[in-house]
């Protein structure tokens, strides 16, 4: 299969991109999109085939379920079936955070096949705040589920070229609007009566969650996620990462090794990347996955990476360290 990349630079490149996407999607393809998260591979949500084709090309286990993304705020009621004591809280959050980079795990209604769920009786759901994103929704006219577009388990992408070198040959076409802004995925979290739990840490802090209810953390799995990105091991480089607190000395010989740094340069290593000289938490979350990807092609042994000092968006990257170091 041959891959395609085409530009969303301009009102007329972006018109006619977007336009051969929604005639893939209509089709019961899948095309790589981006979103202000990190490039997404999206197929029509309410068709069962479509999925399946997006877990294919990802080589993605179909218990882990795929994250929705609405057209408008009406496919909100239409897909889910939110109870009455949890509704203030949704709405809410919906005011505050959509579009943006918040997915909401609810109830879903029966319009929802049963894949993009992983057989679980929720759904989720987000809005995303991307202008191409956005446009294809509007014009596609449906949700379109829409995991990041990597093999699965890989360093999520945040460029046209990322998902290149990840799906080339087994999808027909990526939307190439730039870099991502955020650079980490959507957080996740699943509302009740009861509060809020994050599934997933994102760029919506848990200090921002925290104004509208009560917020615990249940980022690990049981059996099965219950949202994406809860699996131990996930978001990992090809080549071997190990994490250091800030500052800490590295064992043996750095000569060989690559090091993902938080804010200061540290000499001897054959390959390093500083995620932000200036300690800018969102610029090291923006800068994250290109900065591992390029130490894991930089042909070291070993990549150290330092952890980011607690607060903020510190959770999402720390997060995805402990993944990417997991084996």
């Amino acid at each position: 299969m041959e891959t395609r990349i085409l530009p969303c630079g301009d009102v007329v490149s972006r018109a006619l991109a977007i336009s051969g996407a929604c005639e893939i999607l209509a089709s019961g393809g899948v095309v790589a999109v981006p979103a202000e998260t990190v490039y997404g591979l999206a197929g029509d949500a309410l068709n069962a085939a479509a999925a399946a084709r997006i877990f294919e090309a990802k080589e993605r286990p179909f218990f882990d379920p795929l994250i929705c993304h609405l057209p408008d705020l009406d496919w909100l009621e239409k897909m889910t079936s939110i109870p009455a004591g949890v509704a203030p809280l949704v709405a809410a959050l919906v005011k505050a955070f959509w579009p943006g980079p918040l997915t909401l795990v609810l109830p879903k209604s029966a319009c929802v096949p049963d894949i993009v769920c992983s057989g679980l009786p929720t759904v989720a759901l987000r809005w995303s705040a991307h202008p191409v994103f956005q446009q294809l929704l509007t014009r596609f006219g449906r949700p379109l589920a829409a995991p990041s577009a990597n093999r699965f388990g890989r360093i999520s992408p945040t460029s046209a070229e990322h998902v290149r070198r990840e799906l080339a040959g087994r999808i027909p076409l990526i939307l190439d609007a730039g870099a991502s802004v955020h650079g980490v995925e959507s957080t996740i979290v699943a509302p009740s009566e009861g509060g809020l739990r994050i599934l997933r840490s994102g760029p919506v802090t848990r200090e921002q969650l925290e104004a509208f209810a009560p917020v615990v953390t249940a980022c690990e799995a049981g059996a099965f996620p219950e949202a994406p990105g809860q699996l131990k091991s996930h978001y990992a480089p090809r080549t071997p990462l190990h994490l250091l607190e800030e500052g800490e000395a590295v064992p043996g010989n750095p000569e060989d090794c690559g090091l993902l740094a938080w804010r200061r340069v540290r000499p001897g290593f054959a390959a390093l990347e500083v995620l932000s000289a200036a300690g800018n938490k969102v610029e090291a979350a923006a800068a994250l996955f290109a900065a591992m990807r390029r130490l894991d092609e930089s042909g070291v042994s070993v990549i150290y990476a330092e952890r980011v000092p607690p607060g903020g968006l510190a959770e999402a990257i720390n997060d995805r360290l402990e993944r990417a170091a997991a084996r």
